[in-house]
Protein backbone atom coordinates (compact mmCIF):
# COMPACT_ATOMS: atom_id res chain seq x y z
CA UNK A 1 0.00 0.00 0.00
CA UNK A 2 2.22 2.59 -1.15
CA UNK A 3 1.69 6.48 -2.22
CA UNK A 4 1.49 5.48 -6.10
CA UNK A 5 -0.81 2.31 -5.77
CA UNK A 6 -3.37 4.23 -3.59
CA UNK A 7 -3.40 7.10 -5.67
CA UNK A 8 -4.10 4.94 -8.77
CA UNK A 9 -6.77 3.12 -6.69
CA UNK A 10 -8.08 6.39 -5.89
CA UNK A 11 -8.92 7.80 -9.12
CA UNK A 12 -10.26 4.50 -10.31
CA UNK A 13 -11.68 2.29 -7.88
CA UNK A 14 -15.70 2.26 -7.95
CA UNK A 15 -16.06 1.84 -4.18
CA UNK A 16 -13.30 4.83 -3.38
CA UNK A 17 -14.86 6.94 -6.06
CA UNK A 18 -18.86 6.04 -4.23
CA UNK A 19 -16.86 7.28 -1.04
CA UNK A 20 -15.73 10.48 -2.39
CA UNK A 21 -18.59 11.60 -4.00
CA UNK A 22 -20.60 14.42 -2.67
CA UNK A 23 -23.57 12.55 -3.05
CA UNK A 24 -22.66 9.53 -1.19
CA UNK A 25 -24.96 9.61 1.64
CA UNK A 26 -27.72 9.38 -1.07
CA UNK A 27 -26.51 6.53 -3.06
CA UNK A 28 -25.11 4.63 -0.59
CA UNK A 29 -28.55 4.67 1.41
CA UNK A 30 -30.62 4.21 -1.86
CA UNK A 31 -28.44 1.31 -2.98
CA UNK A 32 -28.46 -0.39 0.92
CA UNK A 33 -32.09 -0.43 0.92
CA UNK A 34 -32.75 -1.48 -2.36
CA UNK A 35 -30.62 -4.40 -3.09
CA UNK A 36 -28.55 -5.02 0.28
CA UNK A 37 -30.93 -4.73 3.21
CA UNK A 38 -33.74 -7.36 1.10
CA UNK A 39 -30.79 -9.26 -0.34
CA UNK A 40 -32.05 -8.43 -3.95
CA UNK A 41 -30.18 -9.55 -7.26
CA UNK A 42 -31.63 -7.47 -10.09
CA UNK A 43 -34.41 -4.96 -10.35
CA UNK A 44 -36.19 -4.03 -13.45
CA UNK A 45 -35.51 -0.19 -14.52
CA UNK A 46 -39.29 1.01 -13.89
CA UNK A 47 -39.17 -0.66 -10.57
CA UNK A 48 -35.89 0.89 -10.05
CA UNK A 49 -36.57 4.46 -10.73
CA UNK A 50 -39.83 4.73 -9.02
CA UNK A 51 -38.29 3.81 -5.84
CA UNK A 52 -35.80 6.39 -6.54
CA UNK A 53 -38.69 8.56 -7.39
CA UNK A 54 -40.14 8.04 -4.03
CA UNK A 55 -36.73 8.90 -2.48
CA UNK A 56 -36.55 11.80 -3.94
CA UNK A 57 -39.54 13.03 -3.32
CA UNK A 58 -39.18 12.86 0.65
CA UNK A 59 -35.77 14.55 0.19
CA UNK A 60 -36.56 17.36 -1.98
CA UNK A 61 -39.69 17.87 0.75
CA UNK A 62 -37.37 18.05 3.67
CA UNK A 63 -34.11 19.78 2.07
CA UNK A 64 -36.01 21.99 -0.80
CA UNK A 65 -36.84 21.20 -4.42
CA UNK A 66 -33.34 22.48 -5.77
CA UNK A 67 -31.64 19.69 -3.35
CA UNK A 68 -31.32 17.15 -6.20
CA UNK A 69 -32.13 18.61 -9.64
CA UNK A 70 -31.59 15.53 -11.94
CA UNK A 71 -34.37 12.75 -12.61
CA UNK A 72 -34.31 8.99 -11.04
CA UNK A 73 -33.63 8.33 -14.42
CA UNK A 74 -30.57 10.56 -14.95
CA UNK A 75 -29.24 9.28 -11.78
CA UNK A 76 -29.68 5.67 -12.73
CA UNK A 77 -27.67 6.40 -15.84
CA UNK A 78 -25.32 8.27 -14.50
CA UNK A 79 -24.57 5.77 -11.51
CA UNK A 80 -24.22 2.94 -14.09
CA UNK A 81 -21.96 4.59 -16.64
CA UNK A 82 -18.40 3.30 -17.06
CA UNK A 83 -17.21 6.39 -15.43
CA UNK A 84 -18.94 5.40 -11.90
CA UNK A 85 -19.96 1.67 -12.32
CA UNK A 86 -21.75 1.47 -9.29
CA UNK A 87 -24.53 -0.24 -11.22
CA UNK A 88 -24.79 -2.77 -13.55
CA UNK A 89 -27.16 -2.02 -16.34
CA UNK A 90 -28.34 -5.09 -18.88
CA UNK A 91 -30.72 -6.29 -20.88
CA UNK A 92 -31.97 -9.67 -19.92
CA UNK A 93 -32.27 -12.44 -23.12
CA UNK A 94 -35.81 -12.69 -22.58
CA UNK A 95 -37.03 -8.90 -22.91
CA UNK A 96 -36.11 -5.74 -23.89
CA UNK A 97 -37.10 -3.94 -20.88
CA UNK A 98 -33.06 -3.02 -18.71
CA UNK A 99 -32.46 -4.44 -15.53
CA UNK A 100 -29.82 -2.95 -12.58
CA UNK A 101 -27.69 -4.65 -10.18
CA UNK A 102 -25.39 -3.13 -7.84
CA UNK A 103 -21.34 -4.02 -8.63
CA UNK A 104 -19.12 -5.91 -6.22
CA UNK A 105 -17.35 -2.61 -5.32
CA UNK A 106 -20.78 -0.82 -4.75
CA UNK A 107 -21.38 -3.80 -2.26
CA UNK A 108 -17.86 -3.17 -0.34
CA UNK A 109 -18.36 0.28 0.13
CA UNK A 110 -21.93 -0.13 1.13
CA UNK A 111 -21.20 -2.87 3.44
CA UNK A 112 -17.74 -0.67 4.78
CA UNK A 113 -19.88 1.97 5.78
CA UNK A 114 -22.75 -0.23 7.54
CA UNK A 115 -19.95 -1.72 9.37
CA UNK A 116 -18.95 2.08 11.04
CA UNK A 117 -22.55 2.28 12.64
CA UNK A 118 -21.71 1.24 16.17
CA UNK A 119 -22.84 -2.74 16.98
CA UNK A 120 -25.48 -3.58 19.90
CA UNK A 121 -22.26 -5.06 21.49
CA UNK A 122 -18.83 -6.09 19.57
CA UNK A 123 -18.75 -10.15 20.07
CA UNK A 124 -15.14 -11.86 20.16
CA UNK A 125 -15.56 -14.88 21.57
CA UNK A 126 -17.18 -16.54 18.86
CA UNK A 127 -14.52 -15.03 16.28
CA UNK A 128 -11.98 -16.72 18.50
CA UNK A 129 -13.50 -20.12 18.88
CA UNK A 130 -14.14 -19.75 14.88
CA UNK A 131 -9.98 -19.18 14.86
CA UNK A 132 -9.43 -22.16 16.56
CA UNK A 133 -11.94 -24.49 15.28
CA UNK A 134 -10.72 -23.58 12.09
CA UNK A 135 -6.68 -24.38 12.96
CA UNK A 136 -7.94 -27.48 14.41
CA UNK A 137 -9.66 -28.21 11.05
CA UNK A 138 -6.55 -27.81 8.69
CA UNK A 139 -3.99 -29.52 11.03
CA UNK A 140 -6.00 -32.16 11.30
CA UNK A 141 -6.50 -32.38 7.97
CA UNK A 142 -3.15 -32.05 6.68
CA UNK A 143 -1.48 -34.53 9.36
CA UNK A 144 -0.23 -37.72 7.13
CA UNK A 145 0.79 -39.32 10.56
CA UNK A 146 -1.46 -41.89 10.94
CA UNK A 147 -0.51 -42.25 14.54
CA UNK A 148 -1.10 -38.79 15.06
CA UNK A 149 -4.41 -38.76 13.55
CA UNK A 150 -5.63 -42.21 15.15
CA UNK A 151 -4.41 -40.28 18.48
CA UNK A 152 -6.40 -37.07 17.73
CA UNK A 153 -9.54 -39.05 16.82
CA UNK A 154 -9.38 -40.94 20.18
CA UNK A 155 -8.85 -37.65 22.08
CA UNK A 156 -11.99 -36.28 20.40
CA UNK A 157 -13.80 -39.69 21.26
CA UNK A 158 -12.67 -39.32 24.65
CA UNK A 159 -14.27 -36.03 25.22
CA UNK A 160 -17.69 -37.15 23.45
CA UNK A 161 -17.66 -39.68 25.87
CA UNK A 162 -17.26 -37.17 28.87
CA UNK A 163 -19.51 -35.02 28.26
CA UNK A 164 -21.96 -37.65 27.06
CA UNK A 165 -21.34 -39.38 30.62
CA UNK A 166 -21.97 -35.93 32.11
CA UNK A 167 -25.51 -35.32 30.71
CA UNK A 168 -26.58 -38.62 31.85
CA UNK A 169 -25.64 -37.64 35.15
CA UNK A 170 -27.98 -34.13 35.22
CA UNK A 171 -24.75 -31.84 34.15
CA UNK A 172 -26.32 -30.21 31.35
CA UNK A 173 -24.05 -27.23 29.91
CA UNK A 174 -25.71 -24.44 28.14
CA UNK A 175 -24.13 -21.02 26.79
CA UNK A 176 -25.44 -17.87 28.15
CA UNK A 177 -27.93 -15.78 26.54
CA UNK A 178 -24.74 -13.33 25.60
CA UNK A 179 -23.15 -15.74 23.95
CA UNK A 180 -26.07 -16.79 21.54
CA UNK A 181 -26.56 -13.35 20.65
CA UNK A 182 -23.07 -13.09 19.19
CA UNK A 183 -23.03 -16.59 18.48
CA UNK A 184 -26.28 -15.78 15.84
CA UNK A 185 -25.09 -12.60 15.27
CA UNK A 186 -21.79 -13.54 13.72
CA UNK A 187 -23.45 -16.42 11.83
CA UNK A 188 -25.63 -14.10 10.16
CA UNK A 189 -23.30 -11.76 9.00
CA UNK A 190 -21.32 -14.54 7.19
CA UNK A 191 -24.42 -16.01 5.72
CA UNK A 192 -25.06 -12.17 4.51
CA UNK A 193 -21.26 -11.99 3.22
CA UNK A 194 -21.75 -14.94 1.07
CA UNK A 195 -23.86 -13.32 -1.27
CA UNK A 196 -21.76 -10.56 -1.77
CA UNK A 197 -18.95 -13.32 -2.61
CA UNK A 198 -21.36 -14.46 -5.25
CA UNK A 199 -21.22 -11.29 -6.80
CA UNK A 200 -17.09 -10.97 -7.18
CA UNK A 201 -17.49 -14.33 -8.41
CA UNK A 202 -19.78 -13.78 -11.01
CA UNK A 203 -17.95 -10.17 -11.83
CA UNK A 204 -15.00 -12.62 -12.44
CA UNK A 205 -16.53 -14.30 -15.40
CA UNK A 206 -18.51 -11.72 -16.60
CA UNK A 207 -15.52 -9.95 -17.44
CA UNK A 208 -13.85 -12.88 -18.60
CA UNK A 209 -17.04 -12.77 -20.89
CA UNK A 210 -16.18 -9.57 -21.82
CA UNK A 211 -12.58 -10.24 -22.58
CA UNK A 212 -13.50 -13.32 -24.78
CA UNK A 213 -15.82 -10.78 -26.70
CA UNK A 214 -13.06 -8.31 -27.33
CA UNK A 215 -10.95 -10.58 -28.60
CA UNK A 216 -13.13 -12.52 -30.91
CA UNK A 217 -14.39 -8.77 -32.73
CA UNK A 218 -10.57 -8.14 -33.42
CA UNK A 219 -9.00 -11.11 -34.12
CA UNK A 220 -7.79 -11.95 -37.06
CA UNK A 221 -4.96 -14.67 -36.59
CA UNK A 222 -5.39 -18.32 -36.39
CA UNK A 223 -8.26 -19.77 -34.50
CA UNK A 224 -6.64 -22.74 -32.65
CA UNK A 225 -4.36 -19.96 -30.74
CA UNK A 226 -7.50 -17.75 -30.06
CA UNK A 227 -9.12 -21.00 -28.72
CA UNK A 228 -6.16 -21.62 -26.73
CA UNK A 229 -5.57 -18.50 -24.83
CA UNK A 230 -9.82 -18.15 -24.17
CA UNK A 231 -9.40 -21.85 -22.03
CA UNK A 232 -6.90 -21.06 -20.81
CA UNK A 233 -8.15 -18.38 -19.25
CA UNK A 234 -11.46 -19.66 -18.16
CA UNK A 235 -9.65 -22.83 -16.75
CA UNK A 236 -7.40 -20.04 -14.72
CA UNK A 237 -10.70 -18.80 -13.20
CA UNK A 238 -12.17 -21.84 -12.51
CA UNK A 239 -9.40 -24.26 -11.45
CA UNK A 240 -7.74 -21.15 -9.10
CA UNK A 241 -8.78 -21.26 -5.47
CA UNK A 242 -11.67 -19.23 -5.74
CA UNK A 243 -13.31 -21.32 -8.35
CA UNK A 244 -12.80 -24.61 -6.64
CA UNK A 245 -13.87 -23.26 -3.69
CA UNK A 246 -17.36 -21.74 -5.68
CA UNK A 247 -17.57 -25.59 -6.92
CA UNK A 248 -17.50 -27.28 -3.48
CA UNK A 249 -19.94 -24.47 -2.24
CA UNK A 250 -22.49 -25.21 -4.87
CA UNK A 251 -22.48 -29.08 -4.53
CA UNK A 252 -22.29 -29.07 -1.18
CA UNK A 253 -25.57 -26.37 -1.12
CA UNK A 254 -27.55 -28.53 -4.12
CA UNK A 255 -27.31 -31.55 -1.77
CA UNK A 256 -31.40 -31.86 -0.66
CA UNK A 257 -30.37 -33.34 2.58
CA UNK A 258 -28.29 -30.47 3.68
CA UNK A 259 -30.72 -27.51 2.56
CA UNK A 260 -33.14 -29.54 4.94
CA UNK A 261 -30.54 -29.52 7.64
CA UNK A 262 -30.07 -25.77 7.34
CA UNK A 263 -33.84 -25.24 6.98
CA UNK A 264 -34.02 -26.86 10.35
CA UNK A 265 -31.20 -25.64 12.29
CA UNK A 266 -32.33 -22.32 11.20
CA UNK A 267 -35.85 -22.47 12.42
CA UNK A 268 -34.70 -23.49 15.53
CA UNK A 269 -32.37 -20.91 16.03
CA UNK A 270 -35.06 -18.74 16.00
CA UNK A 271 -36.90 -19.94 18.30
CA UNK A 272 -34.28 -19.28 21.25
CA UNK A 273 -35.22 -16.52 23.13
CA UNK A 274 -31.99 -14.80 23.09
CA UNK A 275 -32.12 -14.52 19.24
CA UNK A 276 -35.84 -13.58 19.01
CA UNK A 277 -34.88 -10.79 21.49
CA UNK A 278 -32.48 -9.02 18.67
CA UNK A 279 -35.60 -9.51 16.33
CA UNK A 280 -33.52 -10.70 13.63
CA UNK A 281 -34.66 -10.51 10.23
CA UNK A 282 -36.57 -13.30 9.02
CA UNK A 283 -35.45 -13.31 5.23
CA UNK A 284 -32.11 -15.10 7.16
CA UNK A 285 -34.62 -18.16 7.17
CA UNK A 286 -35.12 -18.74 3.62
CA UNK A 287 -31.18 -16.96 3.32
CA UNK A 288 -29.85 -20.44 1.49
CA UNK A 289 -32.76 -19.61 -1.43
CA UNK A 290 -30.96 -16.56 -2.21
CA UNK A 291 -27.96 -18.61 -2.02
CA UNK A 292 -29.78 -20.57 -5.04
CA UNK A 293 -30.18 -17.38 -7.23
CA UNK A 294 -27.03 -16.51 -6.71
CA UNK A 295 -24.81 -19.39 -7.90
CA UNK A 296 -27.52 -19.81 -10.45
CA UNK A 297 -26.68 -16.42 -12.10
CA UNK A 298 -22.99 -16.92 -11.59
CA UNK A 299 -23.54 -20.25 -13.26
CA UNK A 300 -25.39 -18.24 -16.56
CA UNK A 301 -22.82 -16.33 -16.54
CA UNK A 302 -20.48 -19.71 -17.51
CA UNK A 303 -23.01 -21.27 -19.99
CA UNK A 304 -23.23 -17.80 -21.81
CA UNK A 305 -19.26 -17.75 -21.97
CA UNK A 306 -19.02 -21.25 -23.76
CA UNK A 307 -22.09 -20.03 -26.02
CA UNK A 308 -20.06 -17.58 -27.19
CA UNK A 309 -17.57 -19.63 -27.80
CA UNK A 310 -19.66 -22.01 -30.05
CA UNK A 311 -20.61 -19.42 -31.70
CA UNK A 312 -17.19 -17.81 -32.64
CA UNK A 313 -16.28 -21.43 -33.91
CA UNK A 314 -19.48 -21.35 -36.21
CA UNK A 315 -18.46 -17.87 -37.70
CA UNK A 316 -15.28 -18.94 -38.34
CA UNK A 317 -15.90 -22.32 -40.36
CA UNK A 318 -18.55 -20.02 -42.15
CA UNK A 319 -15.87 -17.33 -43.46
CA UNK A 320 -13.24 -20.06 -43.77
CA UNK A 321 -15.86 -21.75 -45.93
CA UNK A 322 -16.85 -18.74 -47.93
CA UNK A 323 -13.33 -18.35 -48.64
CA UNK A 324 -12.43 -21.60 -49.91
CA UNK A 325 -15.70 -21.18 -52.30
CA UNK A 326 -14.34 -18.08 -53.32
CA UNK A 327 -11.14 -19.89 -54.53
CA UNK A 328 -12.80 -22.16 -56.50
CA UNK A 329 -14.89 -19.98 -57.85
CA UNK A 330 -11.52 -17.95 -59.13
CA UNK A 331 -9.92 -21.28 -60.42
CA UNK A 332 -13.59 -21.77 -62.48
CA UNK A 333 -13.20 -18.35 -64.07
CA UNK A 334 -9.57 -18.89 -64.64
CA UNK A 335 -10.24 -22.12 -66.35
CA UNK A 336 -13.32 -20.19 -68.26
CA UNK A 337 -11.16 -17.68 -69.88
CA UNK A 338 -8.58 -20.05 -71.27
CA UNK A 339 -11.29 -22.88 -72.76
CA UNK A 340 -11.60 -20.86 -75.77
CA UNK A 341 -7.93 -20.01 -76.30
CA UNK A 342 -5.21 -22.32 -74.71
CA UNK A 343 -1.58 -20.90 -74.84
CA UNK A 344 0.20 -22.42 -77.28
CA UNK A 345 2.21 -25.58 -75.09
CA UNK A 346 1.43 -24.62 -71.97
CA UNK A 347 -1.17 -27.26 -71.65
CA UNK A 348 -1.04 -31.38 -71.92
CA UNK A 349 -3.90 -33.36 -73.01
CA UNK A 350 -5.18 -36.05 -70.77
CA UNK A 351 -7.68 -38.72 -71.31
CA UNK A 352 -9.26 -38.35 -68.39
CA UNK A 353 -9.11 -35.25 -66.45
CA UNK A 354 -8.56 -37.54 -62.76
CA UNK A 355 -7.24 -40.92 -62.16
CA UNK A 356 -9.97 -43.74 -61.85
CA UNK A 357 -9.36 -45.54 -59.10
CA UNK A 358 -11.50 -48.77 -58.85
CA UNK A 359 -11.44 -51.89 -56.43
CA UNK A 360 -13.16 -54.91 -56.73
CA UNK A 361 -13.93 -55.53 -52.93
CA UNK A 362 -15.58 -52.59 -52.91
CA UNK A 363 -18.41 -53.78 -55.61
CA UNK A 364 -21.22 -55.18 -54.17
CA UNK A 365 -22.79 -58.64 -54.97
CA UNK A 366 -25.17 -58.87 -57.47
CA UNK A 367 -28.87 -59.52 -55.34
CA UNK A 368 -31.32 -60.75 -57.82
CA UNK A 369 -34.41 -58.39 -57.43
CA UNK A 370 -37.80 -59.76 -55.67
CA UNK A 371 -40.67 -60.07 -57.98
CA UNK A 372 -43.85 -59.69 -55.44
CA UNK A 373 -46.82 -61.88 -56.79
CA UNK A 374 -49.96 -60.10 -56.69
CA UNK A 375 -53.13 -61.68 -56.16
CA UNK A 376 -56.44 -60.33 -57.15
CA UNK A 377 -58.86 -61.75 -55.66
CA UNK A 378 -60.39 -60.21 -52.29
CA UNK A 379 -61.45 -62.63 -49.40
CA UNK A 380 -64.57 -61.43 -47.65
CA UNK A 381 -63.97 -61.37 -43.40
CA UNK A 382 -65.86 -63.63 -40.96
CA UNK A 383 -68.58 -62.78 -38.53
CA UNK A 384 -66.93 -62.68 -35.56
CA UNK A 385 -66.53 -59.01 -33.72
CA UNK A 386 -63.00 -57.68 -34.41
CA UNK A 387 -61.12 -56.69 -31.15
CA UNK A 388 -60.32 -52.83 -30.87
CA UNK A 389 -58.61 -52.76 -27.51
CA UNK A 390 -55.44 -51.83 -29.02
CA UNK A 391 -57.19 -48.25 -29.90
CA UNK A 392 -57.82 -47.53 -26.42
CA UNK A 393 -54.83 -48.95 -24.54
CA UNK A 394 -53.41 -45.84 -23.92
CA UNK A 395 -51.80 -44.25 -20.74
CA UNK A 396 -52.72 -41.20 -19.78
CA UNK A 397 -51.10 -39.46 -17.26
CA UNK A 398 -52.82 -36.94 -15.09
CA UNK A 399 -50.81 -34.05 -14.39
CA UNK A 400 -53.22 -32.52 -11.97
CA UNK A 401 -53.42 -35.56 -9.69
CA UNK A 402 -48.98 -35.58 -9.77
CA UNK A 403 -49.05 -31.66 -8.94
CA UNK A 404 -51.59 -32.26 -6.48
CA UNK A 405 -49.57 -34.72 -4.36
CA UNK A 406 -46.21 -32.08 -4.77
CA UNK A 407 -48.45 -29.65 -2.98
CA UNK A 408 -49.57 -31.73 0.02
CA UNK A 409 -45.95 -32.68 0.58
CA UNK A 410 -44.90 -29.53 0.46
CA UNK A 411 -47.03 -28.33 3.39
CA UNK A 412 -45.09 -29.83 6.02
CA UNK A 413 -41.53 -28.59 4.64
CA UNK A 414 -40.15 -26.51 2.14
CA UNK A 415 -38.21 -28.61 -0.58
CA UNK A 416 -38.67 -32.15 -1.36
CA UNK A 417 -37.18 -34.48 -3.81
CA UNK A 418 -38.31 -36.71 -6.95
CA UNK A 419 -37.39 -40.02 -4.92
CA UNK A 420 -38.65 -38.77 -1.82
CA UNK A 421 -42.57 -37.84 -3.24
CA UNK A 422 -42.20 -41.38 -5.34
CA UNK A 423 -41.32 -43.38 -1.72
CA UNK A 424 -45.09 -41.11 -0.82
CA UNK A 425 -46.45 -42.03 -3.96
CA UNK A 426 -44.85 -45.13 -6.00
CA UNK A 427 -45.47 -45.18 -9.79
CA UNK A 428 -48.67 -46.12 -11.33
CA UNK A 429 -47.56 -45.97 -14.67
CA UNK A 430 -43.42 -46.51 -15.39
CA UNK A 431 -41.80 -44.13 -17.58
CA UNK A 432 -44.62 -41.62 -18.34
CA UNK A 433 -45.47 -40.84 -14.99
CA UNK A 434 -41.18 -39.84 -14.62
CA UNK A 435 -41.67 -37.68 -17.38
CA UNK A 436 -44.85 -36.09 -16.60
CA UNK A 437 -42.65 -35.48 -13.06
CA UNK A 438 -39.53 -33.63 -14.86
CA UNK A 439 -42.08 -31.68 -16.90
CA UNK A 440 -43.64 -30.14 -13.95
CA UNK A 441 -40.71 -29.20 -12.36
CA UNK A 442 -39.35 -27.92 -15.58
CA UNK A 443 -42.71 -25.54 -15.91
CA UNK A 444 -42.32 -24.44 -11.96
CA UNK A 445 -39.39 -21.80 -11.41
CA UNK A 446 -39.38 -22.75 -7.84
CA UNK A 447 -38.19 -26.28 -8.65
CA UNK A 448 -34.43 -27.45 -9.85
CA UNK A 449 -33.53 -29.92 -11.79
CA UNK A 450 -29.29 -30.77 -11.41
CA UNK A 451 -27.93 -32.36 -14.46
CA UNK A 452 -24.68 -32.82 -12.87
CA UNK A 453 -26.31 -35.08 -9.93
CA UNK A 454 -28.44 -38.19 -10.74
CA UNK A 455 -30.76 -40.38 -8.51
CA UNK A 456 -32.01 -43.97 -9.07
CA UNK A 457 -36.14 -44.60 -9.24
CA UNK A 458 -37.61 -47.92 -8.65
CA UNK A 459 -40.82 -49.25 -9.66
CA UNK A 460 -42.81 -52.45 -10.64
CA UNK A 461 -44.42 -52.88 -14.58
CA UNK A 462 -47.83 -54.20 -14.61
CA UNK A 463 -46.40 -57.62 -15.23
CA UNK A 464 -44.77 -57.87 -11.92
CA UNK A 465 -40.96 -56.89 -12.94
CA UNK A 466 -39.35 -54.97 -11.16
CA UNK A 467 -37.70 -51.46 -13.30
CA UNK A 468 -35.43 -48.92 -12.55
CA UNK A 469 -34.45 -45.44 -14.01
CA UNK A 470 -31.93 -43.01 -13.73
CA UNK A 471 -33.00 -39.14 -13.75
CA UNK A 472 -31.65 -36.00 -12.98
CA UNK A 473 -31.90 -34.99 -9.35
CA UNK A 474 -35.05 -33.24 -8.98
CA UNK A 475 -35.97 -30.84 -6.04
CA UNK A 476 -39.68 -29.43 -5.84
CA UNK A 477 -39.14 -26.09 -4.04
CA UNK A 478 -42.52 -23.64 -2.58
CA UNK A 479 -43.74 -21.06 -4.89
CA UNK A 480 -42.85 -18.04 -2.98
CA UNK A 481 -39.19 -18.07 -3.95
CA UNK A 482 -37.70 -15.07 -5.57
CA UNK A 483 -38.29 -14.84 -9.40
CA UNK A 484 -35.41 -16.32 -11.50
CA UNK A 485 -34.29 -15.04 -14.78
CA UNK A 486 -33.53 -16.20 -17.73
CA UNK A 487 -30.61 -18.53 -18.57
CA UNK A 488 -28.63 -15.56 -20.10
CA UNK A 489 -28.21 -11.95 -19.88
CA UNK A 490 -26.55 -9.93 -22.98
CA UNK A 491 -24.91 -6.68 -21.86
CA UNK A 492 -26.61 -3.08 -21.99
Amino acid sequence: MDYRSLETLRQQHPAWRLLASPLAPFIASFLHRTFVAPNKRTLPQPELAAKLDDLLFHLRREQGEDAFPRSAQAYLDDWASDSHAWLRKYYPPDGDEPHFDITPATEKAVAWLDSLAKRQFVGTQSRLVTVFDLLRQLIAATERDAAARVADLQRKRAEIDAEIARIKSGDIPVIDPADVRERFMHAAGMAKALLSDFREVEQNFRDLDRGVREQIATFEGDKGGLLDTIFGERDAIVDSDEGKSFRAFWDFLMSPARQEELTALLEQAFTLAPVAELSPDLRLKRIHYDWLDAGEVTQRTVARLSEQLRRFIDDKAFVENRRIMQILRGIEAAALAVRAAPPDGGFTELDEPAPEVQLPMERPLFTPPIKPVLDGRIEAGGDEPIAADALFDHVYVDKVKLKSQIRRALQARDQISLSQILAEHPLQQGLAEIVAYLSIAADDPASVIDDRSNETVRWRDEDGFDRQATVPLVIFGQSQRLPQHGKGERAA
